[in-house]
């Protein structure tokens, strides 16, 4: 066997696992408030902590990735305040990419490094 069928087998076991356990564990309805608040929030957070560190480095080269490390700050705090002040998904990410190319073409225009 290849390794890609080792690793496609063993991430299908896994998620496989993760589904399945909960369900074989708990067979009666979680009381506990701080249980179901931990379980309802995990896919945000682990959606998170794969997205947002990229968010940083999305906009680099392939050779020096702090080269424009400024342009995904910028777009990441915007995204941010935006989102702070309730805005539609649709325009914190149409508003947030702007302002991270903008920022690109200051950074290529004065050739700040």
């Amino acid at each position: 066997m290849s390794i890609l069928t080792i690793s496609l087998i063993a991430m299908a076991l896994t998620t496989y696992m993760i589904r399945v356990l909960p369900l074989v564990a708990f067979r009666k309805k979680i009381e506990n408030e701080w249980v179901q608040d931990f379980i309802f929030y995990i896919p945000f957070c682990v959606l998170a902590a794969m997205t947002f560190p990229e968010v940083f480095y999305s906009t680099a080269p392939q050779g020096d990735p702090n080269l424009h490390l400024w342009s995904g700050v910028a777009g990441a705090v915007t995204a941010l305040l935006m989102s702070w002040f309730e805005r539609g998904l649709v325009l914190t990410a149409f508003v947030s990419c702007m302002v991270a190319f903008g920022v690109e073409l200051l950074v290529g225009y004065f050739g700040i490094a």
